[in-house]
């Protein structure tokens, strides 16, 4: 069956992705009366055991794809990314933190630069409440010194911390630091009354966690106007002839090639398969790739470096379930003594024997729970700066992935720092274990907005300059990776897109 026998009814804009970026559009489109259809590569996660089981999700890896990318050497590495209904947000830490208003600007760091925006913080406050909202946070205001402005509270109070995480939050105030409670998409009841396991990296099936798809997505599909396609898995997007406008959408669902033609086509597949889509697309008038006069496409790729930091002490019991409840910001805009910024600090869900063991075969599961008993695990995030060398490139079906890491020695000192804070607090033994390649650490950067189309493949309002009717909204529109889950900023952004789009495209 040849794809034209295929070709579905064609809407006045089609979504490709269903994550973070794309369900949060559709949300804010919703109410605009237009035709919307969402082509998701991926289907529903189901209500399954392996949910909650640590040994199937760290040990087996049974929600990893089966999927290889290749480094610039050519070796193949699985990149961990996920392929369903609400993307990576089904797997995420729900933690929904603003940029700092200070992210917004140059700052200079121990490595490189990380360049202004196109607009200030202000410029976007508005939309971070909105999705606050959206999302139905649980945070609070004024314990954190680097917090921006808030011009609407949460409607949420924070999720609670359980006792020992209560006595580890005075220890480290009397260490110097300023714990703040993590603005957390979280209905932690209700997650609870599913299992009584950690959240941060288990997979959510509207079980409490607010994804993309139990929160934005949920609340776009009470709109007649939005469809949403599963198993269509985007191949290339075709121009007119004259090689700027989208004319048409190439996809398989369920191994038959299929085609639709929209008016506006918002590209929300994430930071790495947004730009392959682009780059695949080359066509005689976009030799390049489309949207990528620049040359910027795939390039100025970033991956946070992050860290585990875990700190020991024989009489500290910690026997929290979830544990994920607070931050310091305290290295955020500085080293604490003048110097450049180093990163964020936030607890990791709760470590058990059975996740530690995946990186310690030869340590019998047991003796790791012991020694889990009396730990705290923390995770460092510092800020990967961009670098046009740092990218993602396409060769034949290969994905390419030549991540230039930058601004390492800003991270190795947040934890020492971290190190030092939690020896202080009582910890007598601490270690660290950074993150690698395999951990998709909020990707980001590789289709970024600017105000010059010599530098940047997208506008303020992520409209592509070679392509009136192409938007790119996931966090592939992001200039900088600031030292947060950029998560928050990548649904705020989303939605002032979406009204923007109705005020113009729309109207």
């Amino acid at each position: 069956m040849n794809a034209a026998s295929q070709q579905s009814r064609s809407p006045d804009i089609v979504i490709i992705g269903s994550g973070i970026g794309g369900s949060t559009i559709a949300a804010g489109l919703a109410g605009s009366g237009a035709d919307i259809l969402i082509l998701e590569a991926g289907d529903h996660l189901p209500d399954r055991p392996e949910n909650r089981d640590p040994r199937a999700i760290f040990q087996k890896g049974f929600f990893r794809p089966d999927e290889s990318w290749y480094d610039a050497q050519g070796k193949a590495f699985n990149p961990g990314n996920y392929y369903n209904v609400g993307g990576n947000s089904k797997f995420y830490g729900a933690v929904l933190t603003r940029y700092r208003a200070e992210d917004f600007a140059e700052m200079q760091h121990l490595e490189g630069v990380s360049p202004a925006w196109p607009f200030a913080y202000d410029e976007l406050e508005p939309w971070y409440g909105k999705a606050e909202a959206l999302y139905r946070v649980r945070g609070t205001s004024g314990e954190d010194p680097t917090e921006p402005r808030h011009s609407t509270p949460y409607g949420f109070s924070p999720v609670p911390d359980e006792e020992p995480i209560g006595i580890l939050r005075r220890r480290l105030r009397v260490a110097g630091v300023h714990p703040f409670s993590l603005p957390l998409g979280v209905d932690i009841d209700t997650w609870l009354s599913h299992g009584r396991t950690p959240w941060d990296a288990h997979p959510n099936s509207f079980n409490g966690k607010m994804d993309a798809e139990t929160t934005a997505l949920a609340q776009a599909l009470t709109h007649g106007n939005i469809r949403l396609q599963t198993n269509s898995r985007v191949t290339r997007l075709e121009t007119a002839g004259d090689g700027k406008s989208i004319a048409a959408v190439h996809y398989v669902r369920d191994g038959v090639p299929a085609v639709v033609k929209p008016k506006l086509v918002i590209l929300s597949a994430g930071a790495v398969q947004s730009a392959v889509l682009l780059l695949r697309s080359a066509d005689s008038r976009n030799p390049a790739g489309l949207a990528n006069r620049s040359d910027q496409v795939g390039r100025n790729f970033m991956n946070h470096n992050l860290s585990a930091v875990i700190g020991f002490d024989p009489r500290f019991r910690n026997d929290s379930i979830y544990q994920k409840t607070f931050g310091f910001n305290d290295f955020y805009l500085s080293d604490g003594e003048g110097g450049a910024p180093l990163g964020n600090v936030q607890l990791l869900g709760r470590i058990s024997g059975p996740v530690l063991k995946s990186d310690l075969k030869l340590v019998p599961e047991w003796v790791l729970d012991r020694f889990c008993r009396h730990t705290v695990d923390f995770l460092a995030m510092s800020e990967d700066v961009p670098k046009p060398e740092s990218r993602v490139r396409v060769d034949g079906d290969r994905i390419i992935l030549e991540w230039v890491r930058s601004n390492w020695p800003a991270h190795q000192k947040l934890v020492a720092r971290i190190k030092s804070v939690l020896r202080t607090a009582g910890f007598p033994v601490v270690l660290s274990k950074a993150f690698d390649r395999k951990t998709p650490s909020h990707q980001c950067g590789t289709v970024r907005m600017g105000t010059d189309p010599a530098q940047a493949p997208l506008d303020i309002h992520c409209r592509a300059f070679d392509h009136p009717n192409l938007f790119v909204v996931d966090a592939a529109f992001l200039p900088t990776s600031a030292a947060v889950n950029p998560a928050l900023t990548i649904a705020a952004q989303a939605l002032r897109v979406a009204d923007h789009i109705i005020a113009g495209e729309l109207a």
